[in-house]
Parts: C-alpha cells; structure tokens; sequence
C-alpha cells in the first residue's frame, strides 16, 4: 500500500481522495502522537490552523477542527493565509502544532493537509508513519472540560506582515521599484501586497481577487505569461510570482524574462556570501536544481550541498548543519534567519531589495549562472512505484548518462506529490536533452504502463 504522505503532507483530490473523514483522522492521530513524542510537554496543547482560499479548504477545515478539539487540543481558526504564515505563528505564539490545509500549486480540485509541530517546523518522516499507522485505532475520548475550545484569531496575521517587512532591517524601503505580483488568486492575495506596499514599492497586484474556485488558475508561479506580459506592458522593475499558498516564488526581469528558483538561490547566496550571512559558505539544493548552478557557485567559492527532492529534505539538511539558504528550482527558497519553510513573498522582498542595493536591474543579478539546457518530461499513466526497481529503465538510464559523462546528467525519479514520473536531462545542447529525454520517457511508459 502506498505511503500517505507525501514529501509534502497528504494531498488528493478533495472530497474523494482527502474527505472530511481522512481529515477528522489525520487530526486525531497527529494529536495522539505529537502529544506521545512529548511535544505538549504534559501541558494542555493548543493548535492554529490555517487554509489557502479554495473552497474544499472550508469542510476540511472544519474536519481538522473537530478531530482536533475531540482528542483535547484547542484550536485557533486562522482563517486564509500563506503556508508559511501557519509555520512562522506557530512558534510566534508558542503553540504545540499547526495545520495548513493547502494543495499549494495544484489545481483547484485538489487539496491538502500539511502538520508543523512546535517551533513551526514540518514533521520528520518518522512522525508521519506514526500518524498513518495510529489512524483508525480505538482510543479514549475527553469528556467534558477535556475537550478543546475553539476559538478564531483573524487578525494574527498582521504579525506575520510585520515580520517580513523587518526581515529586511530597520528603515528598508523599496521605494522606487515598480512591482508586478501575482497573487495566484491564492492565500498571499491580501499578505504579499500589504508587505511590498508598506515598504514603499509601487505594486501591481494581479490575480488578487480569491473567489475560492479560481485558485493557480492560469495564475501564479506554475503560469508565469500573464505576469511577464504585464511586467512588460507596465513598464515594471520585477515580477514576483507566488503559488497557492505563497510558500513558492519565481520572478520575471524588467524584460519579461523568467528568473527561476536556481537564479534566485543564486542571487541570494551571493549577496548572502558578501554580507558574511552564508553560513559555512554552503548552499543547499536538490538533485533536480541545474547543474548550472553548481557551477555558477563554484566560481563564487560557494559549495552546493545537494538534497532529495522537497523542500522538506533541504530543510532537514539545513538545520542539521546550521546553513542559512537553501532551495528548489521550483521557487522553494528557505531563509532560515527568517523562516523554517519556503516563503515567497519573503523571497521576493529580499530580491527586490538586492536589486536596490547593487543598483543593478534584475536581468543584471540573473546573469550570476547559465542555465544548461535542461528538459523534464513528466510521463503519467505508470506505476511510479516500479521506477527505480524496473531494469530496463535502469539500463536505459545508465546508457544516457554514459553519453552525456561529465557534460551533463540523467536524473529519473517518482514525484512525491503526483502520480507521475520525472524524466530529467541536462546536456550541453537543448536538442541532445530533448533527444535523450524523449528516449527515456518512452522507454519509463512502454515498461511502467497501468
């Protein structure tokens, strides 16, 4: 039976695979054995939970709710906010756990269920499978003054938004850059455009009006036309783009060109690096990040320490040696002076204010790395489970990465958080990674077709 969480909570499509029932669950076990491993301390616990603005998120959140509250936790309604809004406000206000309840920048049918534990720090694999394993189970109900107290607190996120305009120090302004952000019609809509706003930019939000159904739709980070076309249009400094959630961001040049997670780490790390901030001159990065970044902080005598795919293995990487940046080609970047989880509108405030600091234009910083042609086909309709044990995919795998030897890589690997598996090729021309892409990707669905 396959595992129920993935590198990021658990995820499904709402009302079918993630019910109401999943989630009362789910709720129940994470109090169980958050309280088990000593996180309540003896003490009565308290939870926040927290929501993107998709519609599913309002049942579901009721279902956290009450799982919750039934095995004696109180729980603070927080309402819609970013991912990493849950995870700063549960250290914040010293609760035992969190809850987000988010499919980040899946579409709107989807959704998901992710636990911090105290400190707002995401839940070790271990704790996962102790959870999975507890639901269902019998066990002895509070009664009485035992059960939790419900209670909703609105207004905690203010204190979210004044910490990220003070990531930037005492009397940062970013007046004077002019900011498209897009807001995915997501949990940041209101968030991200007080933070940039407060600090003096002239914003342009887009796809800021949540209506609960248009979530990631044609939006935000996994959609980046409508914020390059108006970056252009508007004559823009930047574009910050966020997902569902915010916990992402990519970025768009005065020109409309895109900066991806790589260029972002790497602009970062190098600013980091000059102000004595990189600790152990070390940035940390998956193995789907492009090798062109590995290269790029070489130059700048930075290392990469390179991580399982999820930010949640950067994460762990991080706090296990005291790094300060790390992330994901995707727009995952994790400042941990700031934050325990990717937050992207924090990104964008740091790259628009690095852009200030140099006096250079986006495209300028994004110049740091040169990306190595790189193409990843995700091929669907396979069981994702058979790919790293199939034999033949093996070989074919070994054959293409002979080929390429030290001018590029091969990367094959089941995603974590979709029923797909990710063909991945870096080589020295765009047409040599599509030829060899290709070619794995037949070979994947020709042997681990359903």
């Amino acid at each position: 039976m396959a595992r129920l969480f993935g590198t990021d909570g658990v995820r499904g499509v709402a009302n079918d695979e993630l019910t109401a029932e999943l989630a009362l669950d789910l709720s129940v076990a994470a109090a169980h054995i958050l309280g088990e491993a000593g996180a309540f301390s003896g003490h009565r616990p308290t939870a926040l939970v927290g929501r993107d603005p998709r519609a599913s998120g309002e049942f579901l959140e009721a279902a956290v709710v009450a799982g919750l509250a039934s095995a004696g936790v109180d729980v603070v309604r927080l309402g819609v906010l970013p991912t990493p809004a849950v995870a700063f406000l549960v250290n914040e206000m010293d609760a035992d756990l969190g809850v987000m309840i988010s499919a980040s920048h899946n579409p709107m049918p989807d959704n998901g269920i992710k636990f911090f534990s105290k400190g707002g720090v995401k839940l070790d694999d271990y704790l996962e499978d102790a959870i999975e394993a507890r639901m269902g189970e019998a066990w002895d109900r509070p009664i009485g003054r035992a059960v939790g107290r419900v209670r909703t607190d609105l207004n905690a996120v203010e204190g979210y938004v004044t910490h990220l305009v003070a990531s930037l120090g005492e009397g940062a302004s970013l007046k004077g850059l002019k900011v498209v952000v897009d807001c995915a019609n997501g949990a940041a809509s209101r968030t991200a455009v007080e933070a940039f706003a407060s600090l003096g930019a002239q914003i342009i939000p887009i796809h800021a009006e949540p209506d609960g159904l248009n979530i990631n739709d044609g939006a935000g980070s996994t959609h980046m036309g409508d914020v390059m076309a108006r970056v252009v249009s508007e004559g823009a400094d930047l574009g910050i783009a966020l997902d569902g959630d915010a916990d992402r961001c990519l970025a768009v040049d005065g020109e409309g060109n895109l900066v991806d997670g790589d260029k972002i780490l790497a602009i970062l790390a190098v600013a980091m690096k000059e102000e004595h901030r990189l600790h152990s001159d070390t940035l940390v990065a998956t193995v789907m990040s492009n090798l062109g970044l590995t290269n790029a902080m070489r130059e700048h005598g930075i290392r990469v320490d390179q991580t399982k795919v999820g930010d949640r293995y950067v994460l762990e990487s991080m706090n296990a040696n005291g790094f300060a940046l790390g992330g994901e080609q995707s727009g995952h970047v994790i400042i941990s002076e700031f934050a325990n989880t990717g937050d992207g509108t924090l990104t964008g405030l740091h790259l628009a204010a690095r852009m200030l600091a140099t006096g250079r234009s986006m495209k300028e910083l994004a110049t740091v790395m040169e990306v190595l042609p790189q193409v990843v086909i995700n091929v669907r309709g396979v069981d994702k489970l058979r790919a790293g044990i199939d034999n033949e995919v093996a070989s074919a795998v070994t054959a293409a990465a002979q080929e390429l030897g030290n001018t590029g890589r091969v990367l094959l690997r089941p995603s974590g958080t979709e029923p797909v598996v990710r063909v991945m090729v870096e080589a020295p021309t765009q047409d040599q990674a599509r030829a060899l892409a290709e070619q794995l990707a037949s070979k994947v669905k020709s042997r681990l077709a359903l």
